[in-house]
């Protein structure tokens, strides 16, 4: 039996200490049809000598611009051919095993585009990792969470999510998908930039009746924040608008708007939250993020998926609010949401 070809395509964008620290793990990397990419997002920094003297083995595929995450990897990925994409974060520390768990996994069902790795704290790698953790979930107003993480509440990893499970979304940390469904879809939305373009990909996904699944035989180790940190107000402003975007593409027309009200009166508390704790860059951040999602709506509708499964039939989704869950009824751990 053939096996299927894999290209593991780390995105980087000024990062040579990182693929400094990172790069020589993924390099010893254990799959027997494997090929090592590194796709350059038009840096200014020496990363791109430094990958040429110390790993001509690993494919550099260069970018003539700073396109962000999103478009950045489609334009890469348009010049790379095999059976399954991995994209890769460049902040990402893996062990030799971490492909063939989550190949095999994915072969044993033609329904299955997506999927991710177990992801953990590298920093401290009893932890599991705030962008991802044992996979993705939404809820009913769109927020995003994980299993082993609810907003900044962490769990350590116990084995408590050591099971496979289908699950809403995949951390772009450490996203495999197939060829033929990134190809059948597009791949991410380059209009995203970064933040949020995984979840939008694997909803669309999800519409069209695909499955995204975790999987715990393989685990990783992510620094996160390598690109923007958690305290930059930009993030904040792609963190707001993208999630209304993902919901005005694949919520069905029903449900799109009249969510999208209550989201938007959901990001009004926190903008007032922050405007009493003097984060006023953060409030105009929420303002931003608002103006550029409502002027976007047109474009964005053009986006809408053709085929549409109800959002509450999607496995992965919570049907009721984790904001309402963890600050008012003080759940701080998935376990206890079912």
């Amino acid at each position: 039996m053939t096996t299927p070809s894999v290209a593991v395509v780390i995105l980087n964008w000024n990062g040579r200490a990182l693929l400094e620290q990172f790069l020589p793990g993924v390099v010893q990397s254990k799959y027997d049809n494997l090929q090592l990419i590194v796709g350059d997002n038009a840096s200014t920094d020496d990363s791109i000598d430094f990958v040429r003297k110390h790993y001509p083995n690993v494919k550099l595929i260069v970018n003539d611009h700073n396109y962000g995450f999103a478009e950045g990897y489609r334009k890469i990925l348009q010049q790379v051919q095999a059976d399954y994409y991995v994209l890769l974060n460049s902040d990402v520390e893996v062990p030799v095993n971490w492909i063939q768990p989550v190949i095999d996994l994915m072969e044993t069902d033609p329904l299955i585009a997506v999927a991710q790795p177990k992801i953990k704290w590298q920093k401290d790698k009893s932890k599991f990792e705030y962008a991802g953790a044992a996979g993705g979930y939404l809820d009913l107003h769109g927020y995003p969470f994980c299993r082993g993480r609810l907003f900044d509440t962490v769990e350590s990893d116990l084995g408590q999510y050591n099971d496979q499970k289908e699950v809403f979304w995949a951390s772009g940390a450490a996203l495999f998908i197939k060829s033929k469904q990134w190809k059948e879809i597009g791949g991410l939305d380059p209009d995203f930039f970064a933040h949020m373009e995984e979840i939008d990909l694997c909803w669309r996904l999800k519409n069209l009746g695909y499955k995204v699944v975790y999987c715990p035989e393989a685990e990783v180790y992510h620094v996160g924040g390598g690109t923007l940190d958690a305290n930059n107000p930009y993030k904040a402003y792609l963190n707001f608008r993208n999630n209304l975007i993902i919901m005005q593409k694949n919520l069905p027309a029903g449900d799109a708007y009249f969510r999208i009200f209550i989201r938007m009166s959901l990001d009004f508390i926190a903008w007032f939250r922050f405007l009493l704790q003097g984060k006023t860059e953060f409030a105009w951040a929420i303002n931003k993020a608002h103006y550029h999602f409502v002027i976007g709506i047109p474009k964005n509708a053009a986006k809408r998926a053709i085929r549409q499964i109800p959002f509450l039939q999607h496995t992965g989704q919570y049907p009721s609010s984790i904001v309402y869950a963890y600050f008012v009824k003080k759940i701080q751990y998935f376990t206890q949401l079912f």
